[in-house]
């Protein structure tokens, strides 16, 4: 056996991140994704019938599933650590706490099913994940990634339900975040569109879990994941721990970047 195939035998490799299609959820607040065909098989022939296609592709840092850089958020003007946010961008990018200053992560993962320890589908809109839902999964170690399923991906596929509107939107609480970011955790992310609680009620722009997260402790945020299939791997095993492996696109200066996460489970 090849030392690949070593590490390949008896693990599954799950896929956390959702597809990148026209008209997916998006916030409000950032542009939604774009494709577009820019050549097709055909319109610049080669000798020998040989025809190449390629496409444009239009997005914002913050949509599908994606990193938050601690650039994301500032308090009074100044980011992380106390940088002033006017030192901080240059020629209008981020020179200091951009999303390509982020390490890729090969580490453990945690897992914190809420729906399944709950004995529900998924949660209600606006329930919050707290410090006892997260007690009721692994302890948490420095370096690790915390994952948290509220069931919202299931919603995928209806927009308007998977934003939530006014109905709001489950997800981790700020008591929950501050057990967290105790224990040292590298970064945190769910299955929703902003990870933190939000309660019923217009808009999300308070985003406290951001605040303490991102600018108190530099912790990264990973949201839009999809967690369902890691959900049932994960009971089938009998385990709430995994291989995590991930890294965001490396945009120089953004606040935030795509990535495609990896869950490698163990027979």
């Amino acid at each position: 056996m090849t030392p690949l195939e070593v590490l390949a035998d008896g693990v599954t490799v799950v896929d956390l991140a959702q597809p990148y299609e026209v008209g997916m959820p998006t916030s409000p607040m950032h542009p939604p994704f774009e494709f577009a065909l820019r050549h097709r098989h055909g319109d610049v022939p080669y000798p020998g019938g040989f025809t190449g296609s390629h496409e444009i592709m239009v997005l914002g840092g913050h949509v599908g599933t994606h990193m938050d850089a601690v650039s994301h958020v500032a308090v009074d003007g100044r980011l992380h650590g106390g940088v002033p946010v006017a030192d901080a961008v240059r020629a209008g990018r981020y020179h200091s706490h951009g999303i390509d200053q982020v390490r890729p992560l090969f580490c453990r993962g945690v897992f914190y099913d809420v729906p399944r320890n709950r004995k529900l589908a998924r949660l209600d809109p606006g329930a919050a994940v707290g410090v006892a839902d997260l007690e009721a999964g692994p302890e948490p170690r420095p370096g690790d990634v915390a994952l948290i399923r509220t069931g919202w991906a299931q919603l995928w596929d209806d927009p308007r339900a998977y934003l939530g509107g006014e109905a709001g939107v489950p997800g981790l609480d700020l008591g929950g975040a501050e057990w967290l970011a105790a224990r040292g955790v590298a970064a945190v992310g769910a299955d929703t569109i902003a990870l933190e609680h939000r309660p019923p009620g217009p808009g999300h722009a308070a985003l406290p879990v951001h605040r303490l997260l991102l600018h108190e402790h530099g912790i990264n945020l990973i949201e839009v994941m999809t967690l369902e299939k890691l959900s049932e791997t994960l009971a089938s095993a009998g385990t709430a721990e995994f291989l995590f492996i991930g890294a965001p696109l490396n945009v120089v200066g953004a606040t935030g970047a795509p990535i495609r996460p990896l869950a490698v489970v163990g027979a």
